[in-house]
């Protein structure tokens, strides 16, 4: 809590801040982030074998494997969430769930599926962007930064 917020508060309640911290459970960071990077690679490498089986089995070039290869990593993201098991697994991973692809399936799917009961336009359709709606609009603004990156290389010079 900051200084200026607990200076608005009471002594009984700055005494009550200082109890709960020191009984607050300490976070285990680098066991989350072992879960993370474990979860979060399996997902890249299921995604980079699904590319190498479209590649060698579909006869799909390098360009044109990808594309398969995340259309099957959403349906996959989306059955889990249907059934229940990406919550689990995200619950156990942290962040390592948020791979781009596999956690915006999981926003849109778990979104439609908590307002399916309002109807397939207004409860689905009206709110299926709530919770996936930032992560259009940070991704957006992130290739924007890159590709402003890229352009300040380039016309320096480089690559």
């Amino acid at each position: 809590m900051s200084n200026k917020k607990k200076k608005k508060l009471t002594p009984i309640q700055q005494e009550y801040q200082d109890f709960a911290k020191a009984r607050e459970p300490k976070r285990k960071v680098l066991r989350n982030c072992f879960r993370a990077f474990i979860v979060g690679g399996f997902i890249c490498t299921l995604g980079q074998g699904l590319q190498w089986v479209f590649i060698n089995y579909f006869n799909f070039t390098e360009k044109t494997a990808g594309d398969p290869a995340t259309a099957v990593l959403i349906i996959i993201s989306i059955l889990l969430t249907g059934f229940g098991v990406y919550d689990h697994i995200a619950q156990w991973a942290g962040g390592g769930t948020i791979i781009p692809i596999t956690g915006f399936a999981n926003t849109m799917a778990s979104a439609a599926i908590e307002h399916r009961s309002e109807g397939y336009v207004l409860g689905v359709g009206g709110n299926m962007f709530k919770l996936s709606g930032s992560v259009i609009v940070y991704g957006v603004f992130s290739a924007f930064v890159v590709a402003l990156i890229k352009i300040t290389i380039q016309w320096l010079g480089g690559m």
